[in-house]
């Protein structure tokens, strides 16, 4: 399944790329406008491509079945109930073509490919880099977790010791929809499991993007992607 995509392509030579998940019924258009409204802008990378996919419209159970923009379906928005697995695994195949054509297709590294998301777009980050591919650069997730029994648990625990991709996680302490005890938990789950990165609580934050938030992100993101040697010399 090809997804819509809104790309903000790099103004240099492209040598990294982030993949950004949006939340439930939301879109990838949606996301760069609120972006933009809270940093005034886009991100400012500019060897990296960020590619903001939209969800495809399904059925979602927490909305009483009525169609949504979503990554994959759920009983409830809770964290111990079971995940719906068959629903994740449709949107694995179409995770992994977009994952190919940076890797295969543009020649990124998957190295040098992030991937991360906003709430449900969070949790797909984490199965992503935990689960499907561990060969990237770096994985992070604003507001979201993973259910008790999440698949990506057991795939840790079953894969062989393998450097995995550091994590960034960032949550409000205010947050009513998933509290932050979920992120918490979450966070030590994956910890346990070997994966290294960081928590960052914000104060009197909701469910919501808070530019600081944003521009630590950016920030992690520069860390993690840096320019090429070539790319500095480029620009002498």
């Amino acid at each position: 399944m090809r997804l819509i995509e809104k790309i903000i392509q790099p103004s240099s030579t492209h040598s990294a790329t982030v993949i950004f998940f949006h939340g439930s019924g939301d879109t990838g258009s949606n996301l760069i406008e609120w972006i933009k409204f809270l940093l005034g802008r886009n991100f400012d990378l500019p060897h990296v491509k960020f590619i903001f996919p939209t969800a495809p419209v399904q059925r979602y159970t927490p909305l009483n079945g009525e169609y949504s923009n979503v990554w994959f379906d759920r009983k409830e928005i809770a964290i111990d109930v079971l995940e719906c697995r068959k629903s994740l695994s449709a949107i694995y195949e179409t995770v992994n073509e977009l994952l190919n054509r940076e890797i295969y297709g543009c020649s990124i590294p998957a190295n040098r490919v992030v991937v991360g998301g906003f709430s449900m777009g969070g949790t797909l980050s984490l199965h992503t880099g935990f689960h499907l591919n561990r060969n990237l650069g770096g994985v992070f997730s604003l507001s979201s977790f993973l259910n008790d029994r999440s698949i990506v648990y057991e795939s840790l625990e079953n894969s062989s010791a393998q450097p995995l991709p550091p994590l960034k996680m960032f949550h409000g302490q205010r947050d009513t929809l998933v509290p932050i005890n979920w992120a918490e938990k979450t966070f030590e789950e994956l910890t346990k499991r070997g994966i290294k990165g960081d928590l960052i609580t914000i104060r009197n934050a909701f469910h919501e993007l808070k530019k600081n938030e944003l521009l630590d992100l950016e920030k992690w993101i520069y860390e993690i992607l840096p320019p090429l040697d070539n790319e500095f010399q480029n620009k002498l």
